[in-house]
């Protein structure tokens, strides 16, 4: 136990101590794959802040507007699945700087956008670049930390960078729109990314030949995309047309219906773009219907918040970011406890520990009215929510990531990647029926956060699904015992 097979940069395989001390090169590598995610993420909610200038800058309409978010939104989910397998068929080091490449180059065009049309195009190519940008990332810590310590403390840090990301968005897109110009929301990744381009090609090793079939699985690819696509396009439009319009109803209908066929195409297909052996194993079924539940979660909880602070306590755009320093803050100190906790508790443990801990915040916090405070009506359920949330992400991760040989860890990463987003998408678009299912001119904030609480709650109970430790998948409780 401890002694790990390592890949190193030549394709020799060296057997090793795992200590969870961290090589220079490794480090080198994690930060190379944390600064691309946190791009990634950070692009999802950048530009909401910013969406009024943009409006008064390019003639915008109303629904027009939305598009600025939901192109980056569509491609990004719709494309993960294709964007994972990619980097298993092509390798890793160049499916990389393809993703960065394609995300710099279009946040360059974007932020130069003199028209409407030309910025949501750029958003959706953007949208496809993290497509393949964010599963490579992944891909790369889980080729080269072995499992254990090391592999837990990578996927630490990296959930906490993917969570600064996400949180600092709203006031990273505050601070550059109030202070140059809402381009540089866009422009900022170019520098960035030429930056990391650099470095991953200094770093990463050059790819050899793959031991899948070089053929990339065409019928799957196509019917994958356009399902995910089809349906966090109806979910999408739920918000606005109801759950039984004509455009929600097809866009669920032409997903399920290719979903279907994408099932029954990678059942035949002899290099699939999703083995199905790989989607049969527990912790890939699990622990992704965990990642789904986890998503419905934590992905809405900032649209909501960033909407009570701004509508009932009359926050401006920076003031709503400085609002989510707490968030942030606790949220990256808990994923950087979480691989000590989960020495002791193990994955399952803390997944559980941690779901419910986030429902307790979540309870805590539908306790808001709109006579409610900063201080007395968010920081302390910011608090409890933001440590749950901080701790759980990990131990999923490592659970969804554990046992999978090298050429199947790129559709894993997709994968995963593909039910967080699905899981915030249908999230916000059933928490927002809820909102207003009472018909008044304001959102329930109290039945979003009961609702939310319930779900965290389902989130610890499916984690009972998982390999518990006597499996042998548990690596931490299993060295303890």
């Amino acid at each position: 136990m401890g002694q790990h097979e390592a890949r190193a940069a030549d394709g020799s395989v060296d057997t090793e101590k795992d200590t969870g001390v961290l090589a220079p090169r490794q480090t080198a590598l994690l930060w190379l794959a944390c600064a691309a995610q946190f791009m990634v993420v950070l692009d999802v909610s950048v530009v909401n802040v910013a969406l009024p200038s943009i409006q008064r800058a390019l003639g915008f309409d109303a629904a027009g507007l939305q598009w600025v978010v939901g192109s980056y939104a569509l491609v990004f989910a719709g494309f993960l699945l294709l964007g994972g397998r990619l980097a298993d068929l092509y390798g890793r080091r160049r499916v990389f700087l393809w993703g960065l490449a394609l995300f710099s180059a279009s946040s360059l065009v974007g932020g130069l956008a003199t028209g409407p049309g030309l910025l949501v195009a750029m958003r959706a190519v953007q949208g496809l670049g993290a497509a393949v940008l964010a599963p490579a990332t992944l891909t790369i810590l889980t080729t080269t930390f072995p499992e254990g310590p090391g592999r837990t403390k990578a996927l630490a840090i990296w959930t906490a960078v993917s969570s600064a990301g996400g949180a600092a968005g709203n006031l990273i897109g505050g601070v550059l729109t109030d202070t140059l110009s809402w381009r540089w929301i866009l422009l900022i990744n170019v520098p960035i990314g030429a930056v990391a381009v650099l470095a991953a090609l200094r770093l990463l090793p050059a790819d050899h030949s793959r031991t899948t079939s070089g053929r990339l699985d065409v019928p799957g690819a196509v019917l994958a995309t356009l399902g995910v696509t089809a349906l966090v396009y109806g979910v999408n439009q739920a918000g606005t047309q109801g759950w039984v319009g004509l455009t929600t109803l097809t866009g669920l209908a032409v997903g399920a219906v290719a979903l279907a066929a994408f099932a029954v195409t990678e059942a035949r297909h002899t290099a699939p773009l999703m083995p199905p052996r790989l989607v049969r194993l527990r912790p890939i079924w699990a622990g992704n219907i965990t990642m789904l539940l986890a998503g419905g979660c934590f992905i809405p909880m900032w649209y909501f918040l960033s909407l009570y602070m701004q509508e009932v306590l009359h926050y401006g755009a920076l003031a709503t970011g400085v609002g989510f320093l707490p968030h942030t803050l606790v949220g990256i100190a808990a994923s950087r406890l979480a691989p000590a906790v989960m020495e002791r508790t193990g994955a399952r443990g803390l997944i559980v520990i941690s779901a419910l801990l986030s429902a307790i915040g979540f309870l805590w916090q539908s306790s808001i009215s709109t006579d409610s405070g900063y201080v007395d009506g968010l920081l302390g359920p910011a608090i409890v929510m933001s440590a749950g949330m901080g701790l759980l992400i990990t131990p999923i991760t490592t659970t969804v990531t554990s046992g999978i040989r090298e050429q199947d860890a790129g559709a894993a990463s997709g994968l995963m990647n593909t039910t967080r987003q699905l899981g915030g998408v249908i999230g916000l678009a059933a928490l927002v029926t809820l909102a207003t299912a009472d018909g008044g001119a304001g959102l329930s904030y109290t039945a979003v956060f009961l609702a939310t609480a319930a779900v965290c709650a389902g989130v610890a109970v499916m984690a009972l699904a998982l390999p518990a430790p006597r499996d042998g998948r548990d690596e931490g409780v299993a060295r303890r015992r």
